[in-house]
């Protein structure tokens, strides 16, 4: 006979419920993230992650992955930080990718014992670039003199008002290389005999998430809810681990930005703000988004 008590209590106090908590992780990576510069870091993921593995009885966790990529290092970090709590908690780890999950994102989604992704998502993109500018000829044009005064010989390397030198695109790429390997590496350790042979693979394409499975990119196509229903029933839970608010309102920067530009602070910091919405929005429209 079922205690007619029990539907009185609220459903995370049930036993019959799963709750999987889940984590939003969206945005473009950034090594040093403010208020007026907004941008998925360890320093924002690392509390909710904590939160989330601190769950007790869940079986998973699942981790929402929407990014275009940005700084190798804090891809690399937040990705560790996964693996530490998952490995600590002895949790299971979904990845679910929204739009995208390219370069960096897809670093991050490596952390996953299983990566799930819509079929129309955005993989792979297993690659380093690097991008600027040459003024030389403006600055000419303008009648404007550079003046450089340096202690060391390398300390104006891809100077962009300087012409270009081929030792320092060389020693840069020599820099990519080694950032790639190690990308290269971390992929093979997470997904072994799961990538098939493709000399492609690692070239920095990107593929949809349906062409993602055939590659052993992804282990599984389709959506948070479903996945999680046929995994734990119809009785699951998921519960967003989200963020408290920092002083006057704000938000957490590094979880859950959408890449809009926000006009509300116009002043000191409306040059700033308007130069990492170009760089994000660079970031996401190399992959048509």
């Amino acid at each position: 006979m079922v205690n007619p008590l029990k539907k009185l209590l609220p459903k995370r106090f049930r036993k019959d419920v799963t709750v999987i908590p889940v984590v939003k992780l969206s945005g473009a990576i950034m090594g040093s993230s403010t208020p007026l510069r907004p941008g998925l870091s360890l320093s924002g993921a690392a509390p909710l992650l904590s939160r989330a593995f601190d769950q007790k009885g869940a079986p998973a966790v699942a981790i929402v992955v929407n990014s275009p990529g940005g700084s190798p290092v804090q891809s690399r970090l937040i990705f560790q930080r996964i693996r530490d709590l998952a490995e600590e908690k002895d949790k299971k780890v979904l990845i679910f990718v929204e739009d995208v999950a390219a370069s960096g994102g897809y670093m991050i989604a490596c952390a996953g014992d299983e990566i799930i992704a819509d079929p129309s998502s955005i993989v792979g993109s297993i690659g380093v670039v690097s991008g600027s500018f040459g003024f030389v000829e403006a600055i000419k044009k303008l009648g404007i003199e550079r003046r450089v005064h340096t202690a060391g010989n390398n300390k104006s390397t891809l100077d962009p008002f300087q012409p270009e030198k081929p030792e320092d695109v060389e020693h840069l790429k020599t820099l990519q290389r080694e950032v790639h390997d190690t990308f290269i590496d971390l992929v093979k350790s997470r997904r072994g005999e799961k990538l098939v042979d493709d000399e492609t693979l690692f070239s920095g394409l990107f593929w949809s998430g349906k062409r993602g499975l055939d590659l052993g990119l992804v282990d599984a196509l389709g959506d948070l809810r479903g996945v999680l229903r046929e995994r734990y029933g119809e009785n699951v839970r998921p519960v967003l681990i989200q963020g408290g608010r920092r002083l006057f309102g704000r938000k957490p920067s590094g979880v859950s930005t959408s890449g809009m530009m926000d006009f509300s602070a116009i002043g000191g910091g409306f040059a700033e703000r308007l130069i990492s919405a170009a760089e994000e929005r660079a970031l996401w429209a190399r992959f048509g988004l």
